[in-house]
């Protein structure tokens, strides 16, 4: 019945692999003289999304999360990767090949520093790490008596015979009426901001995505084309791309820049070294190659933020009127597979594959969908429970009674989504609501926080916390991220998380998304995104700002135990399923808004 486009659902990492792959590894650095090699899941933009050719960590390991590290070592090689994979990692991996870490735990740089003998090498990719990644590996690698080695090829990719080919996604436009602002005012923008820098190189494809009002279809899930840009201080820009992604139509309305293959990138980064310029790099995704070949030449490099993360991120009006829209058209296909998970989750014929595929194909129903922001995460029971779980034809468990939390996310040309609801299947247990309710306070708690302007998302983190500290509870991630338009639904800098010193400004959308995790049992996740705005306040001594909720989709009433909310939470609640059940009850189906009068019915105080 349901078919899904844009997410896979097979495993195509293989772990039983890696004892073979790690001896050929092995063998190739012994040939080159190498003592061992550090190879990072990145690629030579530090993309959460990568392309195959360079998924080289999941090809040697099995490993198939978004961040992690593996270091391998003549007699030993070890895996490192995050809280959020713990789980996953020994599940993919051959433990007796890799030893697997928490790097929260155990870092590579302090294992590194306990197993790597006096004189030994250590090659390392500079393509595929940040000039402060590097530094770190070199300092523990010194510390050890080593020394590390810039390769001028990838061992490994020596060994990757049937590597995939580079992606050739084709380079589009991104209309102005989604945009907001041209892509020449943008440059012009960009460099204003450079200060005394000569040029600025941009290392990020979202920023050059942003920068120059184009798109592209190189990786999954996030629609950017794989490029550099150099911006000088006065002059024409240059888009180091494939030639083959542009059709004649996009190279004409792209006069503006001046294009050039990736291959010329270093040339001209050299010559700007050349002639002694002041060079300003991103430190989040810039290879150390590029920052190499400045100074080798006799430039001078600023490692520093992109500026271009700020603008990107402060939304102008066309671009929230988009991401309203967008909002609007996903509200009404999560509403339809919300009323058609009801009907049908009872009957016990479900999966959490065939729950994800018909989320997709509902949204398909808007003919407005370009992908899917994330795959999405569609976990019953226990697999709820592990926060970035994916659904694979492995995994995939029956839908039965208990509670099926499905996070996911669309790609719309007017704006991205990502949505999270946690569904109760046949009658949930007191625990259940208990701690559903708490995070929905703390979900009620960030949507109605008002700030000073300056507040950044570190001081608000609590404010989602503070119903499960209240309980001895907590969880492990962010409360949220920033949101990209038709971009990265990862966007940086703004977040809200304990670690999230960015200043919230107006424009800003971010995530919603408190949480709780019983190991083995459930997990519970309520997650709309936000739209930072001023706030009027009779009085006040400061500017202040609050939050506009964004996402429309009804929150389970059956999950709540109205004796935990106050009488301003539930006044919130009431109104926010008043504001969705008018927004989407004239886009939907007649069974579905006979459905959605009962889902956003009116509760009352316990």
């Amino acid at each position: 019945m349901f078919q899904s486009l844009f997410q896979t659902f097979t495993d195509d990492a293989n772990g039983a692999m890696g004892p073979q792959r790690l001896e050929a590894l092995r063998r190739e650095l012994a040939r080159r003289g190498l003592d061992g090699f550090l190879i990072p899941r990145a690629d030579e933009h530090q993309n959460e999304y990568t392309p195959p050719c360079a998924e080289r960590l999941a090809w040697l390991t099995g490993f198939t999360g978004s961040a992690g590290m593996a270091v391998v070592l003549r007699d030993v090689a070890a895996l490192f990767v995050d809280g959020r994979y713990t789980l996953q990692a020994p599940a993919q991996v051959d433990g007796q090949a890799f030893a697997i870490f928490n790097s929260g735990e155990t870092s590579p740089d302090t294992w590194l520093e306990q197993h790597v003998k006096t004189g030994w090498r250590i090659a390392c990719d500079p393509w595929l790490h940040t000039p402060a990644q590097l530094a770190r590996h070199e300092r523990a690698v010194k510390a050890a008596g080593g020394v590390v080695v810039h390769a001028e090829a990838n061992p490994l990719d020596a060994i990757w015979t049937d590597r995939p080919a580079p992606p050739l996604g084709p380079v589009s436009l991104h209309p102005a009426r989604f945009a907001g602002e041209s892509a020449e005012a943008k440059i012009a923008r960009i460099q204003a901001a450079l200060g005394k820098a000569d040029a600025l190189v941009l290392s990020d494809p979202h920023a050059v995505a942003w920068a120059f009002n184009i798109r592209g279809a190189d990786v999954a899930h996030t629609p950017i084309p794989l490029c550099f840009a150099l911006v000088p201080a006065k002059g024409k820009p240059t888009l180091y791309v494939d030639p083959r992604k542009l059709s004649d139509a996009v190279r004409h309305a792209l006069d503006f820049l001046k294009i050039a293959s990736p291959e010329g990138l270093v040339r001209d980064i050299e010559a700007l070294g050349a002639a002694k310029k002041l060079v300003r790099f991103d430190a989040a995704t810039v290879p150390a190659r590029l920052v190499q070949a400045l100074e080798s030449a006799g430039g001078t490099p600023e490692v520093s933020a992109d500026p271009t993360a700020m603008m990107k991120a402060r939304k102008n009006k066309a671009e929230l009127r988009g991401a309203a829209a967008a909002h609007l058209r996903d509200g009404a296909a999560m509403a339809e597979f919300l009323a058609w998970f009801a009907d049908e989750a009872p009957r016990g014929a479900l999966t959490e594959i065939e729950a994800a595929k018909a989320l997709e194909t509902f949204r398909r129903a808007t003919k407005k969908l370009k992908d899917i922001s994330f795959p999405s995460i569609s976990g019953m029971g226990p697999n709820g429970a592990i926060v970035h779980y994916r659904v694979t034809e492995a995994t995939n468990a029956p839908i039965r009674r208990g509670l099926f939390l499905i996070d996911s996310g669309a790609q719309y040309e007017d704006g991205t989504t990502d949505v999270t609801r946690t569904i109760a299947v046949g009658k949930p247990t007191a625990e259940m609501r208990d701690r559903f309710t708490r995070v929905l306070k703390g979900h009620i708690g960030v949507a109605t926080s008002v700030f000073p302007k300056g507040v950044s998302g570190a001081q608000l983190d609590g404010f989602a916390r503070r119903p499960l500290w209240d309980a001895g509870l907590d969880f492990d991630h962010g409360t949220g991220h920033g949101v990209g338009s038709y971009l990265s639904v990862h966007e940086g800098p703004q977040r809200i998380s304990k670690l999230g010193g960015v200043a919230l400004e107006p424009g800003m959308i971010l995530s919603n998304e408190p949480g709780f995790y019983k190991t083995g049992a459930f997990g519970i996740r309520i997650e709309n995104l936000i739209a930072v705005e001023p706030r009027v306040i009779k009085g006040a001594e400061r500017e202040m700002l609050g939050f506009e909720t964004l996402t429309l989709a009804p929150i389970d009433l059956a999950l709540i135990e109205p004796k935990l909310l106050t009488r301003a939470e539930l006044d919130w609640l009431n109104a926010y399923h008043a504001r969705v059940r008018k927004a989407l009850a004239p886009l939907v189906t007649p069974a579905t808004r006979k459905w959605l009068a009962g889902a956003t019915k009116a509760i009352k105080a316990g």
